[in-house]
């Protein structure tokens, strides 16, 4: 069972219900940033060109009816306002827009904005408490601020891509777009904090995200080991660095993970695979050794663990109070019974796609909780309904369409 969004907006609109937010983003990082501010109560307006729109709109298959699945899981509850940026009209238009906005999120190479009139320091003379956020590959300085910047590219540098993978295989990328969709909680935060720094002053800042940058701050541990002894980290497949056992395991019908987090929790752990006789085992004794001994260790545990299904060890071990959980696909995963009591899985009713399911929002506030309120919007939807509140009238509204400045 799924839960349902809620199309007539009622009851509380959420913590951010009062912010204006102005989307110049397209792909991924900037969408998945002002989705979770929309996701939050703001009101976000999406601008896109006429046509084409986010060039995710395009990015299939799959796709539900004419809708590409990529667009439809990081645009809901937003309104998109179709624009032509090189039209002088157009720009205007959304000007007068940014004058009235809490937040602009962009995330063009930079210097892209602000050659389109559209820079923060422009912006900031005409709304000095506009909160302004840039996502770029590798922020506003440096040597190579102007470079492009992709997903796997920021993976690659950023050291993620380096302990990922079987140790004795290839760097992998890790399977979603972690750089871009890390970059965009990142840009979050640093709106939020902007915001709350604004109620003291009444003045809003520029937030630099960069991919790069956001995924080095993911490192964490791995970088304060290196920087602990100065040993290049490795791969370790789905093991940790630092904790045995603590990885996955073939059973005897698929895959299990086991996450044995210290001492207690190994002596539990022995007693339910009954092999009492490892934790008398010095080699074991401790979560230091076992990590020392690991190439001796799990070979045991490979073996042990092939004797019973997943669903068996995952009882097991449940019982014992040792976490462990299977390693499901992505079906199963949306189906999982606490996912779903969660409502992470939410329906909506889209104008073309018909009824499309998407992952909910993960933050839980009980006063002002978020919600899913509209479907990911057509292109230009609501572009003649924000002209409207812009004070534009039936015939300037004509006028703009037929001069191709919106759509």
């Amino acid at each position: 069972m799924t839960a349902s969004a809620d199309p007539a907006a009622d009851g509380p609109r959420g913590a951010l219900q009062d912010l204006l937010v102005l989307d110049l983003t397209r792909i991924l990082s900037g969408p998945f940033a002002t989705m979770t501010l929309a996701d939050l109560g703001a009101d976000v307006i999406k601008i896109e060109q006429p046509r084409t729109g986010d060039d995710t709109r395009a990015w299939g298959p799959p796709f539900q009816g004419e809708e590409a699945a990529y667009f439809l899981s990081v645009n809901r509850n937003k309104r998109s306002m179709a624009v032509d940026l090189k039209s002088a009209e157009g720009r205007e238009a959304v000007w007068k827009l940014a004058a009235r906005a809490d937040v602009l999120v962009e995330n063009f190479r930079p210097g892209t904005a602000a050659g389109l009139g559209f820079g923060f320091d422009e912006l900031s003379k005409a709304n000095p408490g506009l909160v302004y956020a840039s996502i770029s590959g590798y922020g506003q300085t440096g040597p190579e601020a102007r470079r492009a910047g992709y997903d796997a590219i920021a993976q690659a540098r950023s050291g993620i891509m380096s302990v990922t993978g079987e140790a004795d295989g290839p760097p992998v990328r890790v399977g979603v777009s972690s750089a871009d969709l890390v970059a965009g909680m990142w840009a979050t935060i640093g709106i939020l904090a902007a915001l709350h720094e604004k109620q003291r002053t009444g003045l809003g800042q520029w937030v630099d995200i960069s991919l790069l940058d956001g995924s080095v701050a993911w490192l964490t541990y791995v970088a304060s080991g290196y920087f602990a002894c100065g040993n290049t980290p490795r791969r370790y497949g789905s093991a940790h660095p630092t904790i045995a056992p603590y990885q996955a395991f073939a059973s005897s019908d698929a895959y299990v993970m086991v996450a044995v987090g210290n001492d207690g929790l190994w002596k539990r752990f022995t007693s339910a695979i009954e092999r009492e006789d490892l934790l008398r085992d010095e080699r074991f004794a401790t979560n230091a050794a076992r990590v020392e001994n690991r190439n001796v260790l799990i070979p045991v545990i490979e073996d042990i663990m092939l004797t019973h299904t997943t669903e068996e060890w995952v009882h097991t071990l449940n019982t014992a109070g040792v976490p462990v959980g299977p390693i499901q696909t992505v079906g199963q995963a949306v189906q999982d019974p606490q996912v779903v009591a969660r409502g992470m899985v939410v329906e909506m009713q889209h104008p073309t796609a018909g009824r499309v399911n998407t992952v909910g929002c993960p933050i839980r506030l009980t006063r002002t909780p978020a919600s899913v309120r509209m479907p990911p919007p057509l292109l230009g939807q609501q572009t003649d309904e924000i002209l409207a509140g812009l004070g534009y009238d039936a015939v300037d509204i004509a006028g703009l369409h037929a001069s191709g400045a919106v759509e």
